[in-house]
């Protein structure tokens, strides 16, 4: 007995240690986010270095504490587009910056427009005569299309540049709904709206494939021609229509295929990129032995530490960025509540005129209403109104562009596909396989409707399908209205959920004019009557609290290479877009509305962690296996 006393008064010894060990940890943890201050940001002598680990959007979505503590591996780190933009173009101008260092070695891509735009600003750097060096294991589209603009691209001795256009490989539920007898109601309106297409066909219909391969195809060539000028001595179309023969010539050497077809200028790890690097700006006065090392200031911190100018009146900015829901979600996620709430803030302040960014495929046709009109109460008060489009606005993304006095785009945003569709699945053919029936008692006929277990009745899917096609007459009337284009011409030629890159936009007479965010803001002041320097941009955005700050200053990477070779990289590009893919597919069937919705438009990369296996799960969920 004496010896089991001691077992138990040891036992209970150490749960007390245990018990003020984690209460100690806890204080501690409040007390850090309590005293949390960012530590400011300073401008080194030296290159500015832009490492892009993880992928590029329009506006980073906020970090869940939660998916970090729970985590077993690093969040998928999101850059976003407008500071690394700003970032790199001030380098143009920034005497302490000597040259611009793109770290790209586990980039994993962002849209098209965010890409060129980016070019845009190597190439302000280029005309002040600082170099812009690269390095990669794999360059990818998107990473070529910025490598194409330096002037020294490095590729990794185990690396490559496989070379691929857009397109890949779509899910189709029809096979299996009718396996498992699900009966998935669709109302839609338009031959092309091809959204619904995955829950009833086993791939795209005629109309939906000529439409997507068309779209695709001017991407494709606006890629090309990008690539082309920045890079002449680029064979860039040889390699991605025969990407074997390069690879066969250097006895299968990726790395040496990129450099003979000038894709790329050098082979070297990252240390000896690095050595090269300090050939040109000098060593880290911090790390002087480290042989990755050289000196240099992070974009993150030099757009800390370069505040933009605030002089004159403010034209606000409000980013309607990912899908468009309903409710308080975001940022990276377009809560229509959330962003109408924002619009709404702003009307206190003294607006010179308002520019809407929008990058979003579409989605609930009452969280668009809501941004709309509150889009329409700035216009009330006779501020003027710029839409400027980034990779995606089309469905819903096009509906809150609707109020815009004039519509900016690049040619290779993809825009339109102005249509409505639902689709609610039921379950009252699959019920019987497992022994399990139904009968219902109506007192009238949308008594217990919609009813996903017995069914539709024909009344129910009447006024489903009259409000689809409601919605879809307000669309086209919103459309017809701020466009100055007829109904008729609408349906025959240019709605019907067709997508347009924004070239044939343009030329339908959908967008106004090719321009990216500044040139949206410059106009936005000429149609408020201000000239340069009379005005700043003010982004009309939700704050971080301090516990979010200070979990993103503890978990943010340093400026670090991921270990990997071409085929690693190239698969978690993958990963990501067909995480996307499911996740998108898992929402429309999760909580079925009306929908404005392009699922035919490239899913946005994002980084949100583990998104192909948790689709994966609640889509199997949804389908009962």
């Amino acid at each position: 007995m004496a010896f089991a006393r001691k077992v138990w008064k040891l036992l209970v010894a150490i749960k007390d240690g245990l018990v003020l060990l984690l209460l100690l940890l806890f204080f501690g943890a409040l007390y850090a986010v309590l005293t949390f201050r960012p530590v400011a940001a300073v401008v080194e002598d030296g290159a500015l270095l832009v490492a892009l680990d993880g992928v590029v959007v329009e506006e980073p979505a906020p970090t869940d504490p939660f998916a970090m503590v729970l985590s077993t591996s690093t969040p998928i780190q999101e850059h976003r587009a407008r500071d690394v933009v700003r970032a790199i173009e001030g380098a143009a101008t920034d005497e302490r910056v000597k040259a611009v260092v793109l770290d790209l070695d586990y980039f994993l891509g962002g849209g098209q427009v965010h890409m060129e735009e980016i070019g845009k600003a190597i190439d302000k750097v280029r005309a002040a005569d600082k170099p812009v060096l690269t390095h990669a294991i794999a360059y990818t589209g998107d990473s070529m299309q910025l490598a194409a603009h330096a002037s020294e691209i490095w590729v990794d001795p185990l690396g490559g540049a496989p070379v691929a256009g857009p397109g890949g490989t779509y899910l189709f539920f029809g096979q299996i709904a009718e396996r498992l007898k699900i009966n998935v109601h669709v109302y839609r309106t338009g031959e092309y709206k091809s959204a619904v297409e995955p829950y009833t066909l086993s791939g795209f219909s005629g109309a939906a494939r000529s439409d997507i391969e068309g779209t695709y195809g001017n991407l494709w060539e606006n890629w090309l021609d990008g690539v082309r000028r920045a890079r002449p001595q680029a064979q860039v179309r040889q390699v991605a229509m025969d990407p074997v023969a390069p690879i066969r010539a250097a006895n299968g050497n990726g790395a040496l295929a990129a450099v003979n077809t000038g894709l790329a200028d050098r082979i070297g790890s990252y240390e000896d990129f690095s050595l090269r690097v300090a050939e040109l700006v000098g060593n880290d006065p911090n790390l002087p032995d480290e042989p990755r090392s050289f000196a240099h200031t992070s974009y993150r911190d030099w757009v800390e530490a370069v505040a933009p100018p605030q002089d004159g009146r403010a034209i606000g900015v409000v980013t309607v960025a990912g899908s468009i829901v309903d409710g308080e979600a975001g940022p990276g996620t377009a809560g229509g509540d959330r962003i109408a709430a924002l619009l709404d803030e702003a009307l206190q302040d003294d607006l010179a005129a308002l520019v809407v960014r929008v990058d979003s495929p579409g989605g609930s046709v009452t969280a668009s209403e809501r941004i709309r009109q509150a889009i329409l109460r700035h216009k009330a008060r006779g501020i003027p109104v710029v839409v400027s489009m980034a990779n995606v606005a089309a469905s819903g993304g096009y509906y809150v562009a609707t109020p815009g006095d004039a519509i900016f785009a690049d040619p290779s945003t993809i825009t339109g596909s102005i249509g409505v569709f639902l689709a609610v699945p039921s379950v009252e053919n699959a019920l019987p396989e497992w022994g399990v029936t139904t009968d219902s008692i109506r007192t009238s006929p949308l008594a217990g409707q919609p009813d996903l277990l017995g069914g539709f009745t024909p009344e129910m899917d009447a006024i489903l399908q009259s409000q689809v096609e409601h919605s879809y007459d307000l669309f086209l009337g919103l459309v017809s209205e701020s466009r100055d284009i007829s109904r008729a011409r609408l349906r025959t030629d240019i709605a019907g959920g067709r997508i347009w890159a924004g070239g044939p936009a343009r030329q339908v007479g959908l967008v106004d004019r090719f321009g990216n965010l500044d040139e949206a803001l410059v106009h936005a002041a000429q149609l408020a009557g201000l000239g340069a320097g009379d005005w700043h941009a003010r982004y009309l955005q939700d704050e971080p609290d301090p516990f979010t700050a200070f979990l993103q200053s503890m978990t943010a990477p340093e400026e670090t290479v991921e270990e990997g070779d071409m085929l690693a990289v190239m698969m978690a590009r993958r990963d990501l877009v067909a995480g996307r893919s499911l996740a998108d597919l898992v929402q429309l069937l999760d909580r079925p509305r009306i929908q404005a919705r392009c699922l035919g438009c490239p899913p946005p990369v994002s980084g949100a962690e583990n998104a192909r296996p948790a689709a994966l799960r609640v889509l199997l969920d949804r389908l009962g296996l």
